[in-house]
């Protein structure tokens, strides 16, 4: 298994899931090699404006737009700069809601004042100093910025608690009736550190099977 791209040795990493979190090893068990892949994009603006227009839509309904949005940008491609000189009704018409325009426009002023970090200097921050910097920008909230770290960054220790899929998970590999809170996940969370990005893929792969099979494997 190659570790090109993560920030962490993933063989290693699932090993101490399956040491350190005896029950949790058999849902990793089930599900098999970790198997996550790393996304890219040109800046952190690409990232961040992509992931802006994937608010709340489904994939297809959210491509479909975003695909439009590029193609405003023929030429050049989508960047800070074009989309600041780009009216609304332009992007309006390319599918965005009005609070996803004004998101964009903020996140390309901030790219372009300096405010945001490029994709080099978010290397080098640490993972809560960086959501910090994440956060300032309309429109991105803490799990946006969480989706940065482990996806575009490789981050290897993010355990997105609030998210809905993680929760899912995290109830039916540990047998609950009821979708545990937050501080449950984080709690449990404990025994994963430094590798919580790791179990946040298991995670998601086990909510995607149906609690029934997997009581039953």
């Amino acid at each position: 298994m190659t570790t090109s791209g993560f920030g962490f040795d993933p063989v290693a990493a699932v090993d101490h899931l399956r040491v350190s979190d005896a029950v949790f090893a058999r849902s990793i068990d089930r599900i098999g090699p970790f198997a996550m892949q790393l996304k890219s994009a040109p800046d952190i603006f690409f990232a961040l404006a992509e992931a802006i227009v994937y608010q709340q839509l489904t994939g297809k309904a959210a491509e479909t737009i975003f695909s439009r949005v590029h193609a405003l940008f023929p030429r050049t491609g989508l960047s800070a700069s074009r989309i600041l000189r780009t009216p609304d009704e332009n992007l309006r018409g390319a599918g965005l809601s009005r609070a996803k325009v004004l998101a964009l426009r903020d996140l390309a002023q901030k790219a372009t004042d300096g405010t945001l970090p490029t994709l080099a200097e978010a290397r080098d921050l640490d993972d809560a100093t960086l959501i910090e910097r994440l956060i300032e920008v309309r429109g991105i909230g803490r799990w946006t910025a969480e989706m940065l770290l482990m996806f575009h960054l490789g981050r290897p220790d993010v355990l997105p608690a609030d998210d809905y899929g993680i929760r899912k998970g995290f109830a039916v590999a540990f047998r609950k009736r009821e979708l545990p809170s937050r501080a449950d996940v984080l709690a449990r969370g404990m025994r994963w550190q430094p590798f919580r990005s790791v179990a946040s893929w298991y995670l998601w792969r086990i909510a995607e099977r149906s609690p029934a099979r997997e009581s039953r494997a």
